[in-house]
């Protein structure tokens, strides 16, 4: 079993790496002694063929917290330290550039798009690939970008979070929410897209964030 302590040093290391300072607070790592804070566990694979899973919990005011979770391969430590190399190269750089203004342009992509009445900065992940070497359809954002058009978003940030796997057969499973709900219109969206086809199953993920903007 890792230490618990061991697993905070990791994240806190993970953000120094990108010039943000965090204050440990128990299990929190907190920013200025305030929000936004984040925090790590790590869940052990019940057997050894199966991965465990390392969970992020993003707290970004007294009533809003988004949650990500990770599989991560190999026993003990190896396998959160896969974990969070999935993180580092997946939602990082968007949390990063949303919630400390942080940003790498080579690790994400930012866009303004009209929804309702307002108009929104938008902070969009990579989409990470895992199983096998193919290209995301080049439409996934704007379809995106559509659904979400069809939403009453109130005027603060908002987080998309969107998984879809592909097995060998090619039946598809997918999993879009919409600050942490079930968003069927994300799930439609990604759905509808032309994956291309794989001898080996493959896993698609990403995370989108969007904050209305200042006038």
């Amino acid at each position: 079993m890792m230490p618990p302590d061991l697993l905070q040093t990791l994240l806190l290391r993970l953000f120094e790496r990108h010039e943000v300072e965090l204050e440990p607070d128990e299990d929190w790592l907190l920013t200025d002694g305030d929000f936004p804070a984040v925090r790590a566990s790590w869940h052990a694979a019940a057997t050894p063929d199966l991965p465990g899973r390392l969970d992020i919990d993003l707290v970004l005011d007294e009533d809003r917290q988004l949650e990500l979770s990770y599989a991560g391969h190999g026993p003990g430590e190896a396998g959160c330290r896969d974990a969070l190399d999935r993180f580092a190269r997946g939602a990082l750089p968007v949390l990063l550039a949303a919630c400390w203004y942080v940003t790498d342009d080579r690790k994400l992509d930012l866009a303004q798009w009209e929804i309702g009445l307002r108009q929104w900065d938008v902070f969009i992940g990579h989409f990470l690939v895992e199983g096998a070497d193919v290209a995301v359809p080049p439409g996934a954002v704007a379809a995106v970008a559509d659904a979400l058009k069809a939403e009453s978003l109130a005027p603060r940030l908002h987080w998309v979070r969107l998984f879809l796997q592909r097995d060998a057969g090619g039946k598809l499973a997918t999993e879009a929410l919409l600050d942490n709900e079930p968003w069927p219109a994300g799930d439609r969206a990604l759905a509808a897209l032309a994956w291309p086809s794989a001898e080996n199953a493959y896993s698609v993920r990403n995370l989108v964030l969007l904050d209305v903007r200042d006038y």
